[in-house]
């Protein structure tokens, strides 16, 4: 984020030794919420985002069978009045397997993006801020960490540890840190040297209050895009996972590893592909759909003309210098 569209400190008497107040500026939450609400696919995503997350939280409400209840004389039957999206290969109800399935992948996309945003955060922002011998041993973690891909280094610590639904978490969190990491500490390294950071410093502000008052609410909107984005990276991480028998374990149900227990049956129960494999590709565009949107909602320049062009009369036209 700009200067311009930060929060814009305003020194007056009564702030030496508190540090300068913060005021933000007249209409940039509103201009913000104005761009999101005109970006049809942010908004369109959002409200899948929102029904899916709705439905993960009332699965046991909204399911017709328990998620592990099997019926023998079931197995294997097309949709029907009684399941409407038939059974799998021991006579479990596929739609409440799926409606389980939506509370595991929401489990997973969101709780590692807020766990490695309360990690990777705070010590990026200690590292951009104090630099020094912290900020290189910051960086050296960083740098081994990132040396290795994420998901490779995932798959080998559930073949050591093994798998499970708080392993994977934690897997993906060791993982998922360092963005966050990086970021924050770019963001405090840029700001630092603003004129209205300096301006509380002179005033007698402490560290912890510039860092949280100043640099932090201007730092804020990548932070929260990247935070959004990396939902549906750990949904498509947790399902691959699954796919290779190495996710979640039974009884708890995953769109992961209902693709996994349907494949050796696609060729005639394709439902027991399609549907956990159209649910994972809708969950993810929907929050890139909804993070793309709070990009260009939080960009400052997303409404200039881009290249220098700007249309007038139905045509682009060169901008006079």
């Amino acid at each position: 984020m700009t200067q311009s569209s930060a929060a814009i400190p305003a020194a007056r008497s009564g702030d030496a030794g508190k540090g300068v107040a913060i005021e933000t500026a007249p209409g940039t939450a509103a201009e913000a919420a104005r761009r999101f609400l005109a970006n049809r696919l942010a908004v369109i995503g959002l409200i899948v985002a929102l029904m899916i997350i709705a439905v993960a939280i009332l699965a046991d409400v909204l399911a017709p069978y328990p998620r592990d209840f099997a019926d023998f004389s079931q197995v294997l039957q097309f949709p029907s009045p009684e399941h409407p999206l038939g059974t799998d290969a021991v006579g479990r109800d596929f739609l409440s397997r799926v409606l389980h399935g939506a509370r595991t992948s929401m489990i997973v996309g969101l709780s590692v993006p807020l766990l490695s945003a309360l990690i990777g955060i705070p010590l990026g922002a200690w590292a951009g801020w104090h630099g020094g011998r912290f900020d290189f041993v910051f960086l050296r973690a960083v740098e081994i960490t990132t040396a290795i891909p994420g998901y490779m280094l995932a798959i080998l610590l559930v073949t050591i540890w093994g798998g499970g639904l708080e392993l994977l978490i934690f897997y993906f969190v060791i993982v998922g840190w360092v963005g966050f990491g990086r970021l924050a500490r770019a963001q405090f390294v840029a700001l630092k040297p603003r004129e209205y950071v300096l301006s509380a410093r002179s005033l007698g502000a402490s560290d912890v209050r510039l860092m949280l008052r100043h640099i932090m609410p201007n730092a804020a909107g990548p932070m929260v895009v990247i935070l959004v984005i990396a939902i549906p990276e750990a949904i498509f991480a947790e399902a691959g996972l699954s796919v290779l028998g190495l996710g979640v374990k039974n009884p708890i149900p995953s769109w992961g590893k209902m693709i996994a227990e349907g494949a050796p049956y696609a060729s005639t129960y394709w439902y027991l592909m399609v549907i956990p494999t159209v649910l994972i590709a809708i969950t993810m565009l929907a929050f890139t759909f909804v993070g793309d949107g709070m990009r260009d909602a939080l960009d400052p320049h997303s409404q200039q003309p881009r290249s220098g062009l700007r249309k007038r009369g139905g045509r682009l036209m060169a901008r006079k210098r």
